[in-house]
């Protein structure tokens, strides 16, 4: 791994381990890592994890394909996943329609799946927890 890198940490407000789990069903993520806050080898700062968040994840990693993505319930604090999306590239429309469905489940179509200039099928939805995602079949440039 060459550094410098950057990496998405998302905050799931107390729901994480049942966004690891929606996220393994949906589109195969591989959970690497899972740390609650009551295995930490440090104790936290008194009064900065709230009373009955002991079992909450403090830190989590998890891989879907390639990508590594990081995440964690926080400290009760709200962190509204705003002003991004993540974006997942497939192989085939088939792939594209299995996890777009699977990840509008519970959640809101913004854009239904369809062609674009740039994608042969593309869609744009906000899952459950209110994470963006942009499904799209990816073309080879060349």
């Amino acid at each position: 791994m060459k550094l410098p890198i950057v990496q998405s940490y998302l905050f799931f407000n107390g729901r994480c381990e049942e966004a690891l789990e929606f996220y393994k069903a949906a589109i195969g993520a591989k959970v690497g890592m899972l740390m609650r806050f009551s295995e930490s080898p440090e104790q936290p700062p008194p009064g900065m994890v709230p009373p009955g968040h002991e079992n909450k994840v403090m830190h989590a990693s998890f891989h879907v394909g390639e990508t590594m993505l990081m995440a964690s319930d926080g400290c009760g604090e709200n962190h509204p996943f705003q002003g991004f999306s993540l974006s997942l590239g497939v192989a085939t429309a088939e792939e594209a329609d299995k996890y777009f469905n699977a990840l509008a489940e519970g959640g809101k179509v913004e854009m239904p799946l369809e062609k674009t200039f740039w994608s042969p099928r593309y869609g744009m939805l906000t899952d459950k927890f209110g994470m963006g995602w942009m499904i799209s079949v990816v073309q080879e440039c060349g």
